[in-house]
């Protein structure tokens, strides 16, 4: 495992549109990465056009290797995931990119959570032994997250939520590695602003990525 001064380990689990939207992302800002999916072919075949910075590796062994764990996957099934790699799990910091939607039959999405739930809290509550969770990655659609990485002059803001201040050096870390500037809303409590439909949400209130100075600026009206 690495350490606080050495490039912070990273594991994908789950390669879906949105893990592999994060995995790109950080290959691009030269930060090597760990992926891990249930199908082992499809996570070789990432790797391998990834390029070197990628590794392909069955999940419990990512998760064993990893500082950080990002399970792209579906709300409903995190869960399970928590207690299938309980062990794995210990200790580990847990970025929560989900959010709680399901399609509405109009052609929209609707929450499966109470519309005053937040993923993150209701995920708090359920995540390993000494474990920490973070929410992020989850604020920008697949679009966005990919086309709005490493904009220049100004580049954009992928906000966070976090109740443990000694992890965010790492989330951090790979918000940055990923092309975005990271601001952290507070804690875990504050985790709803950030989920689809949200305050500073692209589906919701933000409607667009923004930059540090817009962020700065909408915060400053809450």
């Amino acid at each position: 495992m690495n350490t606080l001064n050495s490039e912070t380990a990273v594991a994908i689990i789950g390669l879906g549109n949105i893990g592999k939207a994060i995995a790109t992302n950080l290959v691009k800002g030269n930060h090597s990465i760990i992926l891990a999916s249930r199908d082992n072919e499809k996570t070789k075949v990432l790797a391998r056009q990834l390029g070197n910075l990628a590794t392909a590796s069955e999940i419990a062994y990512a998760i064993k290797e990893a500082d950080v764990i990002i399970p792209a996957i579906y709300f409903n099934a995190l869960k399970e995931f928590f207690k299938n790699y309980s062990t794995e799990l210990e200790g580990k910091i847990i970025v929560d990119v989900s959010n709680p939607i399901a399609p509405n039959g109009n052609g929209g999405f609707k929450k499966i959570i109470g519309e005053s739930e937040s993923a993150g809290k209701i995920l708090s509550d359920l995540i390993p032994k000494n474990a920490k969770l973070i929410k992020a990655f989850g604020t920008l659609g697949v679009g966005s997250l990919l086309n709005a990485a490493f904009n220049e002059p100004d580049k954009k803001v992928l906000f966070y939520a976090s109740d443990s201040t000694n992890s965010n050096q790492q989330i951090e870390e790979l918000i940055t590695s990923s092309g975005f500037v990271p601001f952290n809303v507070g804690g875990i409590d504050q985790s709803i602003k950030i989920e689809v439909f949200g305050d500073l949400h692209e589906f919701g209130a933000l409607g667009k990525p923004v930059t540090l100075a817009e962020a700065k600026s909408i915060i400053s009206h809450f």
